[in-house]
């Protein structure tokens, strides 16, 4: 189902899945010639994010083949378009979820463009010429410059890739509920993955006392040890739980597993608020008492839009702030998909698309 344009004559090497079997392979395609207001970017990382594996294997139904995957992406600017001016060749630069949105709605007004009604996604949309967008499992990107975010100097390429992805994803939820600028709140990461290790990270930048809840007690030495994490909650153990009861101001759940909200609502204090990020693909469960006896809230959030996404980079900047990735090549991609399915990774796979050798 490849669509393309007239203008695309660009000639690119990639990794796409062609089939529901999911499997990634070596694939040329066309991309299209640099505009007025893109830039073309040579991509040198790209994290593997878990909505790659589901749409490589068409999981939701939504599948265009050849799929290109890819949302986390970091490389360099080789050319620029004339309306593109605030990058110029050589710029360390990210691209995320986004490449493109309908810039006249309220959202996109107001730099929330990931809301837009009309947004069409890094890849498996279809771009304004009307082309099926391919991600950057590939070599070589061309983007819309809006949608375009700086690196900043001090921050390895690698491990910032998720950052446009998993990073934004928690960043966006703690920025809209309080949790920048106010330090000393009791906060909650429900999970410690790709999302839940990134958000103990800031909620440590940003001062507060941060709980790790998970189900796995063997992740309590990792939380606290190598993450900093204050408190650590067995969500089994209902004896920790009884204990934990109306002590957290704000939880992040970021569980992608069908789970109920129940029992982690009454961790909550009066008026606190759980916001979810995760995607189950059954619904969740939400019982109305934990709610009404607590006065309690909850939320959803998806990733973020560009002007928050490059708050978010220059604060990473500020802290030093990147993901615990494992770097892989090209040619193990199949390997670690596997392995994503199965959560074995810590915390997140990010291709070597460019080569070691790119020392950036």
């Amino acid at each position: 189902m490849a669509q393309e344009t007239q203008n695309h004559t660009l000639t690119v090497s990639g990794w796409a899945a062609h089939d529901s079997s999911g499997e990634i392979k070596p694939y040329t395609f066309k991309r299209r010639e640099n505009g007025v207001n893109d830039v073309t970017i040579k991509v040198l990382y790209c994290g593997i994010c878990h909505t790659d594996l589901h749409y490589a294997k068409n999981d939701w139904g939504i599948t265009m083949y050849p799929v290109v995957p890819g949302h986390e992406i970091t490389g360099v600017v080789i050319k620029v378009g004339c309306n593109a001016g605030k990058f110029k060749i050589g710029d360390r630069v990210g691209v995320g979820c986004l490449a493109a949105s309908c810039l006249e709605c309220e959202f996109c007004t107001s730099s929330q463009e990931n809301y837009c009604d009309q947004i069409q996604f890094t890849y498996n949309g279809i771009f304004w010429d009307g082309s099926i967008t391919y991600g950057g499992y590939s070599n070589v990107i061309v983007a819309d410059y809006r949608y375009v975010v700086r690196i900043p100097e001090n921050l390895p390429m690698d491990s910032v890739a998720p950052l446009l992805c998993a990073g934004i994803t928690v960043f966006s939820p703690l920025k809209d509920n309080g949790m920048l600028g106010s330090p000393g709140k009791k906060m909650g990461v429900m999970g410690l993955g790709g999302l839940g290790h990134v958000a103990v990270k800031f909620g440590k930048a940003f001062g507060h006392h941060v709980t790790v809840i998970s189900t796995s007690p063997s992740k309590e030495a990792e939380a606290k040890g190598r993450l900093g994490a204050d408190g650590f909650i067995v969500s089994t153990d209902s004896q920790q739980m009884q204990a934990g009861k109306r002590t957290l101001d704000f939880i992040l759940d970021t569980v992608s597993a069908q789970h109920s909200l129940g029992p982690i609502l009454e961790l909550l204090k009066v008026e606190g608020t759980l916001v979810t990020v995760g995607a189950p693909d059954r619904p969740l469960e939400l019982p109305s008492f934990p709610l009404i006896f607590g006065k309690r809230s909850v939320k959803g959030s998806m990733t973020g839009g560009m002007r928050e996404t490059q708050e978010m980079m220059d604060l990473c900047g500020e802290h030093n702030i990147t993901c615990d990735v494992e770097v892989i090549t090209p040619d193990t991609i199949n390997e670690a998909m596997d392995r994503l399915a199965k959560n074995a990774v810590r915390y997140r796979f990010v291709i070597d698309i460019a080569g070691r050798m790119s020392n950036l």
